[in-house]
């Protein structure tokens, strides 16, 4: 049997009905509860920022394990279970509209947790560029509709985040923490859960740190150095090649945040993303001109690498980690046990979570 942490999720419609959402927040409730006491608000974040725990415990609530609605859902609950009791953690933002009021959220429960100014502020500035890295840097074909953020009255953090493909169908789920990230820019995810591995234009990747700092000259240099490039590759001996795959220029930029961007003068690629206007379109031709017309390619390395949370049976992409695989499991039949369930539910629940880590 081949073990791994991916798992498909297909675009699904609707809601998760009353008399079940009821359930999974009275399960979700106690679970969360007992990780946070017996391990520590650290531990909870770790875990929910890892893809196949967060896949399992929506399995162990009883919600579809294969839907796109097992993060809108699990995180609905999250979200409730974490505002209605004590545990110094919360919960900002969610589908839609809701991820739009993230940062009023962030800054009234991040005084309600005591958090200083600064602390609040870098709060707001994670929240958005963990959204603008994958829905602008890393083009795989997912637009983000689901963003939340969770933090503690420590400071520390993750993200969950979800984008989806209308034409396939399909979506994909963005997991972020604090701890030991390296960079926005540096393959920041802890990981990713997708359908399958693609060739992309993953500009947050390591290894594209010249096409964004060449990227980052061209904004310098202003629009008509950047217009006339573009028009010499459209017209020039390259053109042919432009269409092709992931070379492929945009057919309209956005001009007015060139000037825009210009005019700021970002100081690294990070303040550039933030800068509002610059979306995928610009960035894309950014990087086309940077690889073509300066030698400085981007990475078309796939992040979802990251969905083998314990690793696959023949090595790819690592070896199978049978201990962090059971530790995960420990923790969650460790919250199911110590709740205050029935009896009848912890055998409910202690059996999906038997058929889901088998």
């Amino acid at each position: 049997m081949r073990i791994v942490g991916e798992a498909e999720l297909p675009l699904h419609e609707g809601k998760a009905p009353p008399w079940l959402y009821s359930r999974m927040k009275a399960l979700g409730r106690e679970i969360i509860r007992t990780i946070v006491n017996e391990f520590g608000r650290r531990e909870f974040l770790l875990r929910i920022s890892d893809p196949y725990w967060f896949q399992s415990l929506g399995c162990v609530l009883g919600y579809d394990w294969h839907s796109s609605g097992v993060t809108t859902v699990l995180t609905a609950v999250i979200r409730e279970v974490l505002d209605e009791e004590d545990l110094g953690i919360a919960l900002c933002g969610g589908k839609g509209k809701r991820a739009l009021e993230t940062p009023d959220e962030i800054e009234r429960k991040g005084e309600a947790l005591s958090l200083g100014y600064q602390s609040i502020e870098e709060l707001k500035r994670v929240s958005r560029l963990a959204a603008k890295v994958d829905n602008a840097a890393v083009q795989d074909g997912h637009t983000i509709y689901h963003h939340a953020l969770l933090f503690t009255e420590d400071g520390e953090w993750a993200v969950i985040q979800q984008g989806m493909n209308v034409e396939k169908r399909t979506a994909r789920r963005y997991h972020w923490i604090s701890q030991n990230i390296r960079g926005f820019l540096m393959d920041p995810h802890y990981g990713v859960i997708a359908e399958s591995r693609e060739e992309v234009l993953n500009l947050a990747a390591g290894e594209s740190e010249e096409n964004r700092r060449a990227s980052l000259d061209l904004i310098r240099e202003g629009r008509s150095k950047l217009e006339g490039l573009i028009e010499e590759m459209r017209a020039g001996p390259l053109s042919p090649y432009l269409g092709v795959r992931y070379l492929k220029m945009p057919l309209r930029i956005d001009w007015k945040a060139v000037e825009v961007a210009n005019q700021m003068d970002p100081r690294d690629y990070e303040e550039l993303l933030l800068i509002r206007g610059i979306g995928p379109s610009l960035l894309r031709a950014l990087s086309l001109v940077a690889e073509v017309i300066y030698d400085a390619p981007a990475s078309r390395r796939d992040p979802a690498r990251y969905s083998f949370a314990f690793g696959g049976k023949d090595g790819v992409p690592f070896p199978v980690r049978p201990k962090l695989m059971d530790r995960a499991v420990e923790v969650l039949r460790s919250g199911i046990i110590q709740s205050r369930l029935s009896d009848y539910e912890k055998r409910e629940a202690l059996l999906r979570l038997s058929g889901g880590s088998r």
